[in-house]
């Protein structure tokens, strides 16, 4: 009796979902065709917003171009990129408006350009208008402890819509690896869009990492001896790689910066019939006018890392190599020196270079290791000038600009055996050897020992290969492909 009770209620229960099915699926429906025409609406607004601000005085409609890298005032490689691509641009196109949505609030733009001048060396021929986005903070990964992909990439795109109600573009690039930006420019702002592709937000090494249960700085050892949580997260990992596929996909132009990228890229956006290399602009020729034969100033030699303050740029890496280095070469004359060079662009940067502090000190190297943040271009150039070895430690880096600018100065780089180093830079030019590559503390240190046993004569030849291998990724080089690349999008 009582089973047949619960039948019943099981059949009672089923029949009233039934009859909810077609209700829910007609409000379903409408609140969806409700939603596409108050995006068409807006839509529609936006495009008569764009066409009332782009009529010049002429009477013309102007062209505008906007980049979105809300770090524009940064230090690092994209910001080069974005500064030598704006320069590109203006050369070709100089009757277009060029905008940058910058978060930067608490400078000017007169003080961007000329930040970008110091660092770079890089000035602009015609003006550029700043868009200040105020809310920013939606895209720093302090915010989300937990899913920060996916936070970071929902925050963007409050961020872009922040920026496309202040201008609405004709073209839009984004330029610093928000992807989730370009369906709401190029569906609700009506614009063409392109993006530059420096890191993948996610990638399929992100996603072996998780299924390996390997510790790294995106995936935490209490999830890694968890096999329950390391399941969730890989599921998780798999859905947003989706995500990020569909939204990379809206895409009219893509570029990357290296085979590493463009390989990740081409699995995960699936657009290959778009998607170029673009090897980022390296400023080469102002390192190649530092003489190989300069005699070092400083006794001893001088080890030089180049690159922000970042996770994944892994400097704890280079002190403790660099310490075991001490060791190993503790019966040496000569003296050595460890300096880290970057940028800082929050305080979260500013923290992480405090415990890069604190790790020398309970190494005891902290006298030999310096940092040298934020600094001028002629300061990062006579850096380079002195140094025997270049160091870098990030794996997977997706380029690596200063490995580049380490090889031109005239130093021997030692560069992490992984992403754009192993595949494109630390390469062998018409068959000799141009760099090292290393991935333990040990190798690191191994590595350094060995080349400062080299000959001078030796190192030199290293230097002169390297930098014979390095005008690939001059400025000009990045000019023209990058020209190529984008003329899609003024046609």
């Amino acid at each position: 009796m009582a089973a047949a009770e619960r039948g019943w209620c099981l059949c009672e229960l089923l029949r009233f979902f039934y009859s909810l099915f077609f209700p829910g699926l007609i409000v379903c429906g409408t609140l969806c065709i409700c939603l596409v025409i108050v995006l068409w609406g807006i839509r529609l607004l936006l495009h008569r917003k764009k066409k009332s601000v782009s009529t010049s005085r002429n009477g013309k409609n102007e062209m505008v171009v906007a980049f979105f890298h809300p770090y524009c005032n940064a230090g690092g490689g994209g910001e080069r990129v974005l500064w030598c691509a704006l320069r590109a641009l203006q050369k070709k196109y100089p009757e277009a408006v060029y905008v940058v949505y910058t978060g930067d609030i608490n400078v000017s733009g007169q003080q961007i350009l000329e930040g970008a001048f110091r660092r770079f060396n890089i000035r602009l021929t015609r003006p550029v208008q700043f868009v200040f986005l105020r809310k920013r903070y939606l895209v720093e990964d302090s915010l989300y402890p937990h899913f920060t992909l996916l936070g970071q990439s929902l925050g963007s795109i409050f961020l872009g819509w922040e920026a496309l109600m202040q201008c609405v573009p004709d073209i839009f690039i984004d330029s610093m690896g928000y992807a989730f930006t370009l369906p709401l420019f190029k569906y609700i702002g009506g614009c063409r869009v392109g993006s530059y592709v420096h890191y993948p937000t996610i990638s399929t090494d992100m996603l072996s990492v998780v299924k390996n249960q390997n510790v790294g700085f995106n995936n935490a050892a209490f999830i890694t001896r968890n096999p329950f949580l390391s399941k969730v997260k890989l599921i998780y990992y798999h859905l947003f790689a989706f995500a990020y596929g569909l939204v990379g996909s809206c895409s009219d132009v893509v570029m990357v910066n290296s085979s590493w990228t463009l390989n990740h890229i081409l699995s995960l956006w699936k657009v290959g019939n778009c998607t170029n290399i673009v090897y980022p602009p390296c400023d080469v020729q102002t390192f190649l006018d530092i003489p190989l034969h300069e005699k070092k100033v400083t006794p001893g030699h001088l080890l030089v890392s180049v690159g922000q303050f970042r996770p994944e740029k892994n400097h704890p890496l280079q002190i403790r190599a660099f310490a075991k280095l001490l060791n190993k070469v503790a019966e040496s004359s000569h003296s050595l020196k460890l300096v880290l060079i970057g940028g800082c662009r929050n305080k979260e940067d500013e923290l992480r270079v405090n415990q890069l502090r604190r790790l020398a000190e309970d190494l005891g190297v902290q006298e030999d290791v310096e940092f040298k943040i934020n600094i001028p271009f002629n300061e990062l150039k006579n850096y380079l000038s002195e140094a025997t070895i270049g160091l870098h430690t990030m794996w997977n880096e997706h380029f690596g600009i200063g490995v580049v600018e380490c090889m031109a100065a005239g130093t021997v780089i030692l560069a992490h055996n992984s992403g754009g180093p192993k595949l494109d830079i630390v390469v062998p030019h018409e068959g000799d050897i141009t760099g090292f590559l290393a991935e333990t503390e040990d190798g690191y240190a191994e590595t350094m020992a060995h080349i400062l046993s080299m000959s001078a004569e030796k190192r030199l030849q290293i230097r002169k290969n390297a930098r014979a291998s390095v005008s690939r990724f001059s400025d000009q080089e990045f000019e023209v492909t990058f020209l190529s690349s984008v003329e899609k999008l003024f046609k």
